[in-house]
């Protein structure tokens, strides 16, 4: 594993490099830590170059603000580091507020994408007016005004399924604890208001594929995916496990994410050199 950071915009990213082959960078969810997918980017190794970072203002990164962070900035980041550090084009996945961010770059910057894969995007807005999920991130909001970080991060935790039945790395939850206020304060009102790109996202120029865990089904951050690619008519696909089964079981996931990354590729006739010889 290569790690360096990339100045962009008034911030220091804090990015890791592992492997060879197409790139593929790896977005995260709340949190914006590079860790949640280390075990899964040492799997994918063998075939990919994957990239993971930090996002802006989490964790090793710089460039917190008390300013609310738009979406356009979280888009322009993953631009310029796939600009920087993978020759201008990468395969993307995104997980939970990452793809989020990864619907966003694909609609606004698709010249540096070869394809998107979105898993578990809690857009709630997408959902039918009326449905009780649809005031989650409000609700969210206004814990988060009354008790802090703390108080909202017990209360989002206990809205996840699967979490407190495993783990997490020491390093990566104190960084994640470090990570909250910055992501209720800064980052929540540019997740709140997502809205997809329908039009842009019919006709980005790569696959584009949607997807949520086994586990999760009707859960408010996995139902808005099946929205999303009925809408732009795209394949929805079922990964295995939990909304963060690439923390809990990486084998498993990266196992799951082998298989639809190296279709996707290979679409473009883009197959890893390591299958060529």
């Amino acid at each position: 594993m290569r790690s360096d950071v990339f100045e962009t915009d008034g911030a220091l990213l804090h990015h890791e490099v592992r492997g060879s082959g197409p790139a593929l960078l790896m977005i995260s969810g709340a949190g914006g830590d590079a860790g949640y997918y280390s075990g899964v980017a040492e799997e994918l190794a063998d075939a990919f170059t994957v990239i993971t970072y930090d996002r802006r203002g989490n964790s090793r990164s710089t460039g917190r603000s008390a300013e609310p962070m738009d979406l356009a900035q979280q888009a322009a980041d993953a631009r310029a580091l796939i600009e920087s550090v993978a020759d201008g084009r990468a395969l993307v996945f995104g997980n939970s507020a990452g793809a989020i961010i990864g619907l966003t770059l694909a609609a606004s910057h698709p010249q540096v994408l070869t394809g998107l894969v979105a898993h578990e995007p809690p857009a709630v807005n997408v959902l039918p007016d009326g449905d009780p999920d649809r005031s989650f991130f409000d609700d969210m909001a206004a814990l988060y005004a009354e008790g802090g970080g703390s108080a909202a991060g017990r209360r989002f935790a206990a809205t996840t399924r699967g979490e407190g039945t495993y783990r997490w790395p020491d390093d990566l939850w104190k960084r994640f604890l470090g990570n909250q206020d910055h992501l209720f304060g800064t980052e929540w009102p540019g997740f709140a208001g997502f809205l997809p790109d329908e039009a842009a996202l019919k006709a980005a120029p790569f696959p584009i594929v949607l997807g949520a865990g086994a586990a999760d089904r009707g859960a408010y951050y996995a139902r808005p995916s099946v929205e999303i690619a009925r809408r732009i008519g795209v394949p929805w696909v079922e990964f295995p496990g939990i909304h963060m089964e690439f923390l809990r079981n990486p084998a498993i996931f990266a196992a799951a994410l082998r298989v639809l990354a190296t279709q996707m590729l290979s679409r473009e006739g883009r197959v890893p050199e390591e299958w060529a010889r």
